[in-house]
């Protein structure tokens, strides 16, 4: 079953059953946004990743698992800046109450529950799990013509680590070596190392420290952030297929070869599009033995820039979903919001806004 049949039989059975049905105990129609949640929520099915909390024979009767994970992507898709947010609108609103699985107020848990239960779903990395299934089911059936892959600032709230300066290498002699003389070899460089490392292992060497980015922006201007900095690859139909979460300063290519590598091995696709930042040899060599056509914007470096060819210009325009992407997931899934510390955090909370936005952009793609 194609895509879009796959989204049209759900928005049928969605629209013709579930939604009649839940109005019905409701009493009144759904407002537009709890239609939204309701699509979200079937599509995601996160509940599924989460194991049912087991009886306890002493102590306090454990909260469960299923409906704060539920409470938490309705957090992404409402957006809410904090915790407090959407345990205030699940008091208020009866609704978004039993639609996350909690009959009355008294079973709302406390903003502390909600911490632990989500320090915990960091730690089993429940957001990539449930990406990496929605890729699975709905992305990898079908051929996508082009990923964009693109970085964005993620501002976060604690302190930078200090830089640890790496000790100044013994200069180099310079000329021809002498007769009989071996000098060492250059060591290799990160993407260098990345051509045969596996994506894991190339991801595991990044690191993912809060620290201090510098970038361009859309306008030339250089801007500077506290926080990480968020790499995705995005299919034609605005679908992120993989991410990835390093500290601010790393560079946008040093992530190119990774992504390339895990978006390769869930979908199958025909060209990669990347801007002028990305344009280094070992990229190049990478995509192309993957059986992709790169298509990287030209990095003169002080000196002429060679344009793209007029066929190249065209598929390079396919580029600005990517844009779209962190824009949508900043502006309506609360990627702008982080309030969290720690990297493993920062992922879950941006991944919960990436599996909402996933899902939303199916819907959007029939309507």
């Amino acid at each position: 079953m194609r895509l879009r049949e796959k989204i049209s039989w759900l928005m049928g059975t969605l629209q013709q059953h579930l939604f009649s049905r839940l109005e019905e105990c409701w009493e009144r129609p759904f407002t537009t946004k709890e239609q939204q949640l309701v699509s979200i929520l079937e599509l995601v099915q996160i509940e599924k990743f989460v194991a049912p909390s087991s009886p306890q024979r002493f102590g306090r009767k454990k909260h469960d698992r299923r409906a704060l994970a539920r409470a938490f992507v309705a957090k992404a898709v409402y957006n809410h800046p904090f915790t407090c947010s959407t345990r205030e609108a699940l008091r208020t609103s009866r609704g978004l109450r039993r639609l996350c699985g909690y009959a009355r107020q008294c079973d709302i848990p406390s903003e502390s529950v909600f911490s632990r239960a989500f320090a915990e779903f960091a730690e089993m990395r429940l957001g990539d799990k449930v990406h990496e299934a929605m890729v699975e089911k709905f992305a990898k059936p079908g051929l996508v013509g082009h990923i964009s892959r693109d970085a964005t600032a993620i501002e976060g709230r604690e302190k930078p680590v200090a830089k640890v300066r790496p000790p100044k290498p013994a200069p180099r002699k310079k000329g021809r070596p002498r007769r009989g003389e071996e000098r060492e070899p250059k060591p290799e460089t990160r993407l260098q190392r990345q051509v045969g490392q596996a994506a894991a292992e190339a991801l595991k060497e990044l690191p993912v420290h809060c620290d201090v980015g510098t970038k361009k922006n859309s306008k030339g201007y250089k801007e500077s952030w506290i926080g990480f900095k968020l790499h995705a690859d995005v299919s034609d139909c605005c679908l992120p297929i993989s991410v990835a979460l390093t500290a601010a300063s790393v560079h946008d290519s040093q992530v190119a070869i990774p992504l390339m590598k895990t978006t390769s091995e869930r979908v199958d696709y025909l060209y990669d599009l990347m801007d002028a930042a990305y344009d280094a040899k070992p990229i190049y060599e990478v995509s192309r033995s993957l059986g992709h056509v790169p298509i990287i914007d030209k990095n003169g470096r002080g000196q002429e820039v060679i344009p793209l060819a007029p066929h190249e210009t065209v598929r390079y325009r396919e580029r600005t979903v990517a844009e779209r992407f962190n824009s949508r997931l900043k502006e309506e899934f609360g990627a702008g919001n982080v309030m969290v510390r720690g990297a493993e955090k920062v992922k879950l909370h941006l991944m919960f806004g990436v599996i909402a936005l996933f899902a939303d952009q199916l819907l959007k793609l029939i309507t």
